[in-house]
């Protein structure tokens, strides 16, 4: 899961890249890149924050006209420079990519595209298995000029070879640029304007709330199995639907990963936290627990606690205080590191929880780690009872399409039982919402969707093509390159694993 971000301007965008980079931090913060182009391209790709890995000096030499940029959700493996994004290959007019998901015939591809092809994927990133695919259809076309259908049938040829979930955006060096999504819609991507005088500038980003804060207008979704092009010589906006089929955008968005503020495939991911927060409440009102405050597990908890709160007619207050400087533990890397920085990510507010019967409410339990901790902090601050909460359903199987769950034996709710996992956690109680439930939260505002990706939660991959020999042998390729790495690297993978 990564921020993704492409910049169509007049003038220098290297600004205006970086800051969409910045809105986009939560969705990854292991490494950050960017690629201008002004004639030639300018690149500067780095492990750390997008403030840290973009200095002064760099900003000067990021000169031009369009940029691609990237905030790295890291997975399992890759600890190398290599593997960051964005890419650029030098055909045809040199082309700079980047996406945001996850390709699980990524192996095949590879071989096939070595073979096949006679080129090198030089890194373990499904971002260049991608640059190679497109590149390789447009090439193939002998595109002078570029036109539309160039574009379109290249994409064609990508939907045709690669899957997973994915939402990618590229740069043809003085050509144009060119956005679009998976024919399911998995991963997010939308696209902005904003008018320059008499030149419209246009933005491409992996949630609305990039264009919010930087003063651009929001076109709205690309659509999925949906290909934009802006032809750079007419500075025309032209649209196809490459593929017609019906979207199911990834639900874990609306439980975690995606901001608050942001609005995506016409869903308000607040608006869908906070239903989820009512509809959880409903279950929980059945039990008449001696419950004294409803309290978030911050951030995403929060907006389901306030329903929660107000369901129950039971006060909210804030009793676990976020330290700011420390990014999402599910990023961090190692589960030493990891387990460190749950206790410096969060400090309980003694007054707000000694002698009360404290509910929880957090987005999800993966493999129960963390909300074990918390417990166990909630209960050393003095609480009479700690009941638990996770306003999505049971993670119960891994996701390939882009977050990194890769085993049901990292999933504590595929290896237990509710009544374990209420004690293996050490809450009074615990609570889970449903999967309808879920559902209705995410569409019931929607007059466009009408399914979801809830593969995490159902086991239903709804791109039709995923088997359990799949999974099977992508969980055997995890165990064997983890037990073939040095114990710091081995930490590190159980560390990118161990999610929320």
């Amino acid at each position: 899961m990564c921020g993704l971000i492409g910049v169509y301007g007049h003038e220098y965008v290297a600004q205006d890249a970086y800051d969409a980079m910045v809105t986009l931090q939560h969705r990854g913060q292991d490494a950050a890149g960017l690629v201008t182009y002004d004639g030639a391209f300018h690149v500067r790709k780095d492990f750390g924050l997008v403030k840290d890995v973009f200095q002064n000096r760099h900003m000067r030499k990021l000169q031009g006209h369009a940029a691609i940029g990237h905030t790295r959700y890291a997975t399992i493996g890759q600890g190398d420079s290599g593997e960051l994004q964005p890419f650029v290959g030098p055909a045809p007019f040199g082309v700079a990519l980047a996406h945001n998901g996850n390709l699980f015939n990524s192996t095949e591809l590879r071989k096939e595209i070595y073979e096949k092809d006679k080129r090198l994927v030089n890194s373990e990133s499904d971002g260049e298995v991608l640059l190679n695919l497109f590149t390789k259809a447009l090439t193939k076309q002998d595109p002078d000029p570029l036109i539309p259908k160039h574009i379109w049938k290249a994409i064609d040829s990508v939907y045709k070879r690669a899957k997973g979930g994915f939402s990618v955006v590229a740069y043809i060096g003085g050509q144009g640029m060119v956005a679009f999504r998976d024919p399911k819609g998995i991963r997010p991507l939308l696209m902005g304007k904003r008018e320059s005088g008499f030149v419209t500038d246009y933005m491409f980003a992996s949630e609305s709330i990039t264009f919010d804060i930087l003063g651009f207008e929001c076109i709205g979704d690309i659509a999925a199995g949906e290909a934009v092009f802006i032809d750079e010589k007419t500075r025309t906006l032209h649209r196809s639907q490459i593929r017609d089929e019906t979207p199911t955008p990834c639900a874990f968005e609306f439980v975690y990963f995606a901001r608050p503020d942001s609005v995506l495939d016409g869903i308000s991911v607040y608006q869908a936290r906070l239903s989820m927060g009512q509809k959880l409440a409903r279950h929980i009102k059945k039990k008449k627990l001696p419950i004294d405050v409803v309290m978030p597990v911050p951030d995403s908890g929060r907006a389901a606690s306030f329903a929660v709160a107000d369901e129950l007619s039971v006060p909210y207050r804030e009793g676990l205080v976020r330290n700011r400087d420390i990014g999402r533990t599910f990023i961090m890397p190692g589960q030493k590191l990891r387990k460190k920085s749950i206790r410096y990510k969060l400090n309980p507010i003694h007054s707000e929880i000694k002698g009360k019967n404290i509910l929880l409410i957090d987005d999800s339990i993966v493999r129960g780690n963390t909300s074990r901790q918390i417990i166990e902090m909630v209960r050393a601050a003095g609480a009479n009872k700690v009941y638990f909460a996770s306003y999505s359903p049971p993670v119960m199987s891994p996701n390939v399409y882009g977050i990194d769950i890769p085993t049901r034996s990292e999933l504590i709710a595929a290896t237990m039982p509710i009544e374990e996992i209420e004690k293996n956690l050490g809450c009074d109680a615990l609570f889970y919402g449903t999967i309808a439930d879920m559902f209705s939260a995410c569409t019931e505002e929607s007059d466009t969707i009408t399914d979801l990706d809830m593969s995490c939660f159902d086991g239903v991959y709804k791109t039709g093509d995923v088997t359990e020999e799949i999974l099977k042998r992508q969980e055997q390729a995890r165990i064997a390159e983890r037990m073939n790495m040095p114990m710091n690297e081995e930490e590190k993978a159980v560390g990118q694993l161990n999610l929320l």
